[in-house]
Formats: C-alpha cells, sequence, structure tokens
C-alpha cells in the first residue's frame, strides 16, 4: 500500500537568508530595507534581487516592535593615550557620572562603550536597536570626524555631542565658550604682570576647541598690545607626555617666556615637570594656567590655575537635550559660560 508523500511545509525566509544570497551582512540588509544611504548602489541592487528571489516579505509588526523605544541612551567614548589602562580622558570622568545621574533621573539605562572608529561605526547601535540615541564625548581630528556625524544626521540617529559649537555643523553640541575661556586666561596672566605668553596645543580647525582657546587668549592679548609669539606655540594632545615633550621643545626653542597657556589640565600638568627638570620655578619664573578643571589639578605641585567646565551641567543638557530629539522634540546647540579658579601656578 502506497502512502502519500507529505509535502514538506516551506519555511519563510529571514533577513538572514537575504544576507547569505547577497554575500553580505544582516546589517546591510537591515539598512536596505529600511531605505539607508549609507548602502552604495551596487550592495543595494544585490540585496534588493535576493530579496524577490526570495519572495522575502517585511514582517510588519516585527518592524513596528523594532521602532519601539528601548528606554537606553548609549554613551560612546572616543578613546584617548592615557598613562593607565582605562584609555578615558580624566576630564571625561566627572561628565560620566552626571550624564549617568541625569539618566537615572529621566528613568533610562545608560549603556557606554567606546567609539569603535570602523567605515560604519555610527551605524552599529541603528541596526541592533540597543538604545534610543547616542552621546559621543571626545572626537580627536574634528575635520576627519565630521563627516561621520554627517553620516549619522543622514541615516536619522538621534545623538548629542560634548565638543565645540560650530556654524554648520551637523548635529547638536553642547559644549564650551572656549575662547571667553582663552579671554579669562589672558586677563589674569595680563594683570599678574605676564607679557611673553607661550600657548601648548594644536591651534588649528583640527582641534576646533584648543584652536578657540588659543584665539580668545590672543584676541585679549591684542587689545593690551601683545599676542602669542607664533614661535611660542607648540603642537600638544591632551596627556601629560605631551605637554611635557611640548614644554621640553619650547624651551629648546632659547626665546624668552614668562607664562604656558596650556590647552588641558594635563598638558599643563606635563608641562610643569619639564620646566622643573630645566630648572624653571613655578610661579615665580614661569605661570603655567590649564583649561578643563579636573579635580588633580588641584592637587599638582603647584596646584594648578585652570579654566573650569561645568561638566555636571554639561551632562544634565546632553541628556535632556538627546532625550528631546528621541521625542522628536526640538532641540538646539548649548554654549557654557566657563570660569576660571586660580590657585598658586599663576600667582605672582
Amino acid at each position: 500500500m502506497l502512502v502519500p508523500s507529505r509535502t514538506k511545509k516551506k519555511t519563510k525566509a529571514t533577513s538572514l537568508d537575504i544576507a547569505h544570497r547577497a554575500g553580505v551582512s544582516q546589517a546591510t540588509v537591515s539598512r536596505v530595507l529600511r531605505g539607508s544611504p549609507l548602502v552604495n548602489a551596487e550592495t543595494r541592487k544585490r540585496v534588493e534581487e535576493a530579496v524577490r528571489e526570495l519572495n522575502y516579505k517585511v514582517d510588519r509588526h516585527a518592524s513596528s516592535l523594532r521602532t519601539q523605544r528601548a528606554g537606553t541612551l548609549a554613551l560612546l567614548l572616543f578613546e584617548d593615550p592615557t598613562p593607565d589602562d582605562s584609555h578615558i580622558n580624566p576630564f571625561f570622568l566627572s561628565m560620566l557620572g552626571s550624564i549617568t545621574r541625569a539618566c537615572a533621573k529621566h528613568g533610562h539605562d545608560l549603556l557606554v562603550s567606546f567609539q569603535q572608529l570602523s567605515d560604519d561605526w555610527h551605524a552599529d547601535y541603528e541596526d541592533s536597536m540597543k538604545a534610543d540615541g547616542l552621546i559621543l564625548l571626545g572626537y580627536g581630528d574634528y575635520l576627519a570626524y565630521e563627516s561621520k556625524l554627517a553620516h549619522l544626521v543622514a541615516q536619522g540617529t538621534h545623538f548629542v555631542r560634548w565638543g565645540a559649537v560650530l556654524q554648520g555643523q551637523p548635529g547638536i553640541s553642547i559644549g564650551c565658550d572656549n575662547a571667553q575661556g582663552g579671554a579669562l586666561v589672558a586677563r589674569h596672566l595680563v594683570e599678574c604682570g605676564r607679557r611673553k605668553i607661550a600657548f601648548l596645543g594644536d591651534a588649528s580647525t583640527h582641534y576646533p576647541e584648543f584652536f578657540a582657546r588659543y584665539c580668545g587668549c590672543d584676541a585679549v592679548l591684542r587689545e593690551s598690545g601683545l599676542r602669542i609669539n607664533p614661535a611660542l606655540q607648540v603642537n600638544a594632545a591632551s596627556t601629560e607626555q605631551a605637554g611635557y615633550e611640548a614644554a621640553k621643545i619650547l624651551i629648546g626653542r632659547e626665546l624668552a617666556f614668562d607664562a604656558i597657556f596650556a590647552a588641558s589640565d594635563l598638558i599643563a600638568i606635563g608641562a610643569m615637570h619639564a620646566l622643573k627638570e630645566h630648572g624653571l620655578r613655578v610661579p615665580e619664573d614661569v605661570a603655567v594656567v590649564g583649561f578643563d578643571g579636573t579635580p588633580m589639578a588641584r592637587f599638582s605641585n603647584p596646584p594648578l590655575t585652570t579654566v573650569v567646565q561645568d561638566t555636571s551641567m554639561a551632562g544634565e543638557l546632553l541628556v535632556a537635550s538627546l532625550l528631546q530629539l528621541v521625542r522628536d522634540e526640538p532641540a538646539k546647540s548649548i554654549t557654557l559660560a566657563p570660569t576660571l579658579q586660580i590657585r598658586q601656578s599663576s600667582r605672582a
């Protein structure tokens, strides 16, 4: 007796099947299906052909679930060179605390990760639906980073960043009035009788925060008939080692200077070590001022005069602005006023 064969039930194609057929990642399939502009034309064509061949249908219910809010914000930190294994600029540690408290206040979890600067790092959280939006801290060379911010805008990702507030920049930024901070330093040093002021830090559009600090200081000096001599400017990244090396270069130029304005506290602390090695006293021979207001500035030797950035307010505004974007409410970039904390390193 013949038993009728049973027809095998046809399984529904998945996005993983589409990815395998097209020879791409599942994340790329996701981007094509939602019309992301980040996929090139050739790849898009392969994915669309695989969709037709496998008669793939989008699960509208699952799609709607993915559009619901996760109740989580992602904080992505740019890795900085540090003497320990943290790779986190100490300035951002206090801001991390204020962001965490602000998230809790608004009933959101916080996912913290390092920024992975691969070609598609900006799409990772959008595709995995891990978070409703991104907070970005640190970026290195801004001119290289700007295109990544533009990609975030193009794909409709909700994000805010801590950094320079620039005209025409992609997205929303919360930042310090760096030019005003530089002006505070210049006025203080002039009042202390300093006339030959050096600047340690990159003074170019690649690092707009440092550049604004330099320009703010130089503008006030010019009002007093002074200026920052370009020969007294040395590029330095925001690390103690970089500050140490920059100060050694400055000393090696054998040009007279009676003050150093360092673009960050870390640079300033490294510079003070180099000055001491060369027999220069702080502040008697050289006044030193930093920027950031990190806790370590209070305990350096001597205690460091520094421009203080309000990290507590910054954390609150970063979270509040991001949640406005998540709720499709208007948000705008905000510039915070700095203050000058005068300590022994610059007192006459």
